[in-house]
């Protein structure tokens, strides 16, 4: 059988409840009983002495069986709540006050006796009770001496039997019964209270159990339960609220995993998609290759010398092109995996542009592209890694170039900041829409207005620029609008 937290605590108090209020009864009605055998003996303990000194059959040590039986019973009138008995001197019962009948032995210990009468301020001290074999109870002794010669001791019982039957008697009195029943109602009204102080506090708890449980059944989905706030922002903190921060910190962890969750999903889906565009352009050059390669084997000697060579130059293209998209393929994977290593150092950024123009200076004129840097005399001193910012700026001036037309302007632009170095790659080629300028940089993504050519590009340069920026601690930045053009910019710390 399951029961939850507020059961269990519940049975825990109860039962602590029930142990706790049974001791302590029995240690009140010990120490109440403690207390009244103290108080009484305390009361009497020179009773006997009295008697004994006061009373002419016994102080002189001589005494009458009869007359002393008389002159107990007379006594026991005038205090019914004591019983008088003559010892021996070896605690043998000579003459009593009570009922031959009940008496039940026929001498006492001595030892509590001469205790009381060497130190009567330690009570209670209890005695043997000659109505009773294994009873004892509190009372009052006195030795009795004729001269120098101990003849017995006067022995009187406190609280007899006359005195028990009538304390059992105003026990089972109606009102104290009702005086009972009403401390026990009483303490059974706490006990609720108390369970209902324990309901309340962990309410809370069983609440957030339960969204616990709903969520595991829709498999932590978010969108399909309603996720409780736990109070106010000041009452989530831990030192005033334990419960509620735990419930906020579980619904941030919820919103946590699903973000995380969406995060991954949204990543599978474009590892497919590029999965799926990367297959067919290695299918496309692989296809071209063994198309040639197999009419070389057929029609080999049918062919004239230029044929064939033809025929090679192609597919030594599509060689080239499968082999870069395989770079490229693994450069996005170490990218992504962090698989990479930074070597900073200080040069200047001017001579690297440079020598990144001059790449491309042939590839521009082919298309009457005029490739410009400004300021011309660039003697900025930069410290970055010179191996990826060359990657980055190669792959900006190629794309660039791609996405300008005949005749067109792209100009690199090198503007100093406060700490840093700008560096602008602008062109005034078909531009980039809204639409398509915040998904840029996704592997694969081909934009609206994407040329279709025969240049040996796999589309995954700004994706790789992109993770390139974040290694070196910078950012690429792109601004760009529908047939106007488009400028990427990268800020390079300079020399510390």
């Amino acid at each position: 059988m399951k029961i939850s937290l507020y059961q269990r605590l519940a049975l825990t108090l109860c039962a602590t409840f029930m142990i706790m209020a049974s001791l302590l009864v029995a240690w009140s009605n010990d120490l109440v009983q403690q207390s009244k055998y103290q108080a009484e003996q305390k009361l009497h303990v020179n009773l006997a002495e009295h008697l004994a000194h006061d009373n002419p059959l016994l102080q002189d040590g001589v005494y009458d069986k009869a007359a002393l039986e008389n002159l107990f019973h007379t006594l026991m009138l005038l205090g019914p709540s004591f019983e008088f008995y003559f010892l021996d001197a070896q605690g043998n019962i000579l003459t009593y006050s009570a009922d031959p009948n009940k008496i039940k032995r026929k001498s006492v210990s001595l030892l509590p006796l001469k205790k009381l009468i060497d130190k009567p301020q330690q009570v209670p001290v209890f005695g043997d009770d000659p109505r009773d074999i294994d009873n004892k109870k509190i009372f009052s002794a006195s030795p009795v001496y004729q001269g120098d010669l101990l003849q017995g001791y006067l022995y009187i019982i406190i609280g007899g039997e006359i005195y028990d039957s009538i304390f059992s008697q105003v026990q089972a009195d109606k009102d104290l019964q009702k005086y009972g029943a009403f401390i026990v109602a009483g303490l059974f009204l706490f006990l609720l209270v108390l369970l209902a102080v324990f309901r309340y506090f962990t309410r809370p708890v069983r609440e957030l159990a339960q969204q616990m449980q709903a969520l595991k059944a829709v498999k932590f989905d978010q969108n399909k339960v309603q996720l409780k706030q736990w109070g106010s922002e000041s009452s989530q903190n831990i030192d005033s609220n334990e419960v509620n921060f735990l419930g906020a910190t579980f619904n941030d962890m919820v919103v946590q995993i699903n973000q995380q969750f969406s995060l991954l999903t949204e990543n599978d889906r474009i590892r497919r998609e590029l999965l799926a565009h990367l297959s067919h352009d290695l299918r496309t050059p692989l296809a071209t290759m063994q198309g040639y390669i197999e009419l070389l084997a057929i029609k080999g000697d049918d062919l004239s010398r230029d044929e064939k060579q033809d025929y090679l130059a192609t597919v030594q293209r599509n060689v080239s092109q499968l082999k870069r998209l395989i770079d490229q393929i693994f450069e996005l994977a170490h990218l992504e995996n962090g698989q990479v290593t930074v070597n900073l150092e200080t040069f200047p950024i001017g001579e690297l542009l440079h020598d990144i123009l001059a790449k491309f200076t042939l590839k521009a004129a082919e298309k009457n592209i005029a490739l410009s840097l400004q300021p011309q005399p660039c003697q900025f001193i930069v410290y970055s890694d010179i191996a990826k910012l060359e990657r980055i700026m190669t792959n900006l001036l190629e794309n660039a170039i791609r996405h300008t037309d005949n005749g067109g302007n792209i100009v690199m632009t090198v503007t100093q900041l406060s700490t840093q170095v700008k560096v602008s790659v602008t062109d005034n080629g078909s531009g980039i829409s809204k639409e398509d300028i915040a998904y840029i940089f996704d592997a694969r993504y081909r934009a609206s207005n994407a040329i279709e050519d025969n240049s040996q590009h796999a589309g995954l340069g700004l994706a790789i620029s992109q993770k390139l920026s974040q290694v070196i601690h910078s950012e690429l930045m792109v601004k760009s609008e529908l047939g106007n053009g488009s400028s990427f910019s990268l800020s390079i710390p300079m020399l510390p």
